[in-house]
């Protein structure tokens, strides 16, 4: 039994004649009729009462058809379904991210996305940059915002948004009063950072200073800006931190950007080729809400 003769009973089911439902088919009649007897011999029952002048439904051909239109529907659900995943439409969008991450356009992004898209559930997890890679080779994630994308040629790398790079200062830190701070002024004070291991953006950091002429003070290392800053403000080093985290307010810190040539803090949209539909819909989203990469 094939879909084609549930639907073939139910158009002359509905329509009480062989003429009809051919046309209703766009299908000749004597194929039709050939299919409809088929049916009827596959279960063993004739399904409906043919006379030249009539046709009728039998007691089986009755029962048969609430079941023929119940499993047409659900065929029907199941391929509105089937294409609105396909297109991205419906479904889940896992995003891997560290929680710095949201202080720039993400969080945004995602509301601008579930008004557009309000049938994909997006689910946040939080977790260290060096664990994104992982994450979204085993598609755990759809897509990983990062700082310093790894250099893996499975993974793809857009960036989704240009940052900068700035000072964190304890409030009534001597360097506060400029407007800018050179690299090099850095050179004698206590340096807190993201953990070196765990952040490839940390490690550039680093490296920056070094190309500056100096080696950081190194007195602490964490894994979140929050913990960053919070160290920041009790008085146990600076730290480089991207602008979106020198933009949040705090009274116990001074932020200041750094004179050029300073580095910066691009964050980077990672997805493991090919993308799934979801994580396709958010990239464009994204690039018609911030512009092109």
């Amino acid at each position: 039994m094939e879909l084609r003769h549930l639907r073939y009973f139910v158009a002359v089911a509905e329509s009480l004649s062989f003429t009809a439902a051919a046309e209703r088919l766009g299908v000749s009649q004597p194929p039709l009729s050939q299919q409809i007897r088929d049916l009827e011999a596959e279960l063993g029952t004739p399904l409906l009462w043919r006379t030249s002048r009539r046709v009728a439904l039998t007691p089986a051909g009755t029962a048969f058809l609430d079941r023929a239109r119940a499993i047409l529907a659900q065929v029907e659900e199941a391929c509105a379904q089937a294409r609105a995943v396909g297109a991205g439409r419906t479904g889940t969008l896992d995003i891997g991210l560290t929680g710095s991450i949201l202080a720039g356009p993400l969080g945004r992004l995602i509301r601008r996305f579930g008004e557009r898209y309000p049938a994909v559930s997006v689910r946040l997890h939080e977790m260290p940059p060096g664990e994104q890679p992982a994450a979204l080779h085993a598609r755990r994630t759809d897509l990983g915002f990062l700082r310093r994308p790894p250099d893996d040629p499975e993974l793809r790398a857009v960036r989704a948004w240009p940052e900068t790079v700035g000072v964190a200062l304890p409030a009534g830190h001597r360097l506060a009063a400029r407007d800018r701070i050179a690299l090099q002024d850095l050179r004698d004070e206590p340096y807190v950072s993201l953990r070196l291991r765990d952040s490839r953006f940390a490690t550039s950091l680093w490296d920056a200073c070094l190309a500056a002429g100096f080696v950081p003070r190194l007195t602490q290392q964490v894994v979140e800006s929050a913990s960053l800053v919070n160290l920041v403000a009790a008085g146990l080093g600076v730290a480089l931190v991207p602008e979106s985290i020198g933009a949040l307010p705090r009274p116990d810190i001074v932020y200041r950007p750094l004179a050029d040539p300073a580095p910066v803090a691009d964050v980077c949209a990672l997805y493991k080729a090919p993308a799934t539909p979801v994580a396709e819909n958010f990239l464009a989203l994204m690039r018609e809400e911030l512009g092109p990469p």
